[in-house]
């Protein structure tokens, strides 16, 4: 009668359905009240008392056998993903990857160094963390030169002579110092300011910034430089230079582009003028080449530089810089297909 009970064991621990009516079936086989669990639990009045106890752990074995088996397939029936699998039915097509989008930084600095490859122009970086020597006084702005003000930085406290750079000139000054002419780099990056956060400013943003420097480079090189970077950018080749002043150029002008007046938001833009400001450039200052370690005597060079937040603000109309940097993906999203 054990062997009898060992053999149910064994046929149901190797049962399996695909319905619920052959569960339902089985069930009712071996849990009904005319089942099989039943009729054996009849006859243990017909074993000997020494067999007793082993026929009743048997017949339990078997009562447990049968319940979970029946739970097992009804879960598995109601849940078919758990019986086809941990990761479910593997030929069916998988959940859609939401694609990302460039930030709208990322693709005006990608055209720029494109524009400027395309005529030599390599790409040099350095660190956000300068030193004083590289971000003011090799810059031609020594100890208390009244042109630091011009500047509101962020200095390390445990450190004044370190500080977040307040432009990426401080990355030209390194590279002229570990190459020599002829230089023709561009330097991208994120730079620090002190200033109030609003709809036109930030504490941090980005700049391009622009060096050429080798044997007679002339302001008419810097001319035709810029005016094939407008071009090339904006699809403007008009545009015009005025006097200015920064401390590492001489002379130093502001370029301005002109941008039209064909619709308001043109107005708007130009204040009515159609003229638009769009970087500062000049020759660079011969005590900079010197600082640098270049002959300034036999070598000359220009430079210039770029907002490129400013230049996403004007292409893509966009009206707050905040939005720049707050990873919204409302704004975010607007860019996807946008390479």
């Amino acid at each position: 009668m054990i062997d009898t009970i060992k053999e149910h064991i064994a046929k149901v621990e190797a049962f399996s359905a695909e319905t619920k009516e052959a569960v339902e079936t089985f069930r009712i086989a071996y849990l009904g009240k005319k089942g099989i669990l039943n009729q054996l639990f009849a006859e243990f009045k017909n074993v000997p008392n020494e067999q007793k106890k082993e026929f009743g752990q048997t017949i339990n074995q078997l009562k447990s056998a049968a319940t979970d088996k029946v739970a097992q397939l009804t879960a598995s029936l109601e849940n078919p993903l758990e019986e086809s699998g941990k990761y479910g039915d593997l030929t069916r097509p998988g959940n859609p990857v939401a694609l990302g989008a460039r930030h709208p930084i990322s693709i005006v600095k990608k055209q720029i160094i494109d524009i400027f490859s395309r005529i030599g122009f390599n790409v040099s970086e350095g660190p956000e963390i300068e030193d004083d020597w590289h971000n003011f006084t090799a810059l031609n702005l020594p100890e208390y030169h009244p042109a630091r003000d011009m500047q509101d930085t962020f200095f390390v406290q445990t450190d004044p002579d370190i500080l977040l750079r307040t432009h990426t000139s401080s990355v030209q000054v390194r590279y002229m110092e570990n190459n020599q002419p002829p230089i023709r780099t561009i330097s991208p990056g994120r730079v620090y300011r002190n200033e109030a956060i609003s709809a036109r400013s930030h504490c941090f943003f980005h700049q391009v910034e622009g060096l050429y420097v080798d044997k007679d480079v002339s302001f008419a090189d810097l001319k035709q430089t810029l005016q094939y970077f407008t071009k090339e950018m904006f699809g403007k080749s008009k545009i015009r230079l005025r006097p200015s002043y920064f401390p590492f150029t001489e002379p130093s002008a502001e370029v301005d582009v002109y941008w039209g007046l064909e619709t308001e938001t043109d107005y708007k833009m130009t204040k009515g003028t159609g003229w638009l400001e769009i970087m500062g450039c000049g020759m660079v200052d011969p005590n900079v080449l010197t600082n640098c370690g270049i002959d300034a005597e036999q070598y000359s060079g220009f430079a210039f530089g770029m907002g490129i937040d400013r230049i996403a603000l004007l292409l893509y109309q966009i009206g707050d810089i905040r939005l720049l940097s707050e990873n919204d993906l409302r704004f975010l999203e607007q860019f996807k297909g946008v390479l």
